[in-house]
């Protein structure tokens, strides 16, 4: 599924990567606050949804293969974030749902669970 179509469902604001929105698609997602369960994550197409907005996120999804992030409960992404976010060609999103409700509607959407 295309990203733009997912960020428009969540009503999500995107503050980098809009110019990857066409392109890249999404599969599967993935909720946590724990950078360590998403090391685990063996699949590709993956979008993570968290609540934990500071640089381990994106370092943490560059190690994982991970494109697409969305931060969820008002979570505002650094510019710190931002900029490494942008060198991995990364897009981020900000919802101001609740990590429950955004699993909700990505999984009513059609997304598959990675477990």
């Amino acid at each position: 599924m295309k990203t733009s179509i997912l960020v428009e469902k969540l009503g999500a604001n995107v503050v980098c990567g809009k110019e990857h929105l066409e392109t890249k698609e999404i599969e599967y997602a993935f909720a946590s606050d724990l950078m360590s369960d998403v090391l685990t994550i063996n699949a590709k197409n993956i979008l993570l949804i968290t609540g934990m907005a500071n640089i381990q996120t994106i370092r943490t999804a560059e190690m994982a293969d991970i494109h697409t992030i969305v931060l969820v409960r008002n979570k505002k992404a650094t510019p710190e974030m931002i900029e490494l976010a942008m060198q991995n060609d990364m897009i981020i999103a900000e919802s101001s749902n609740s990590m429950f409700k955004t699993s909700g509607i990505l999984y009513n959407m059609g997304l598959k669970p990675v477990y």
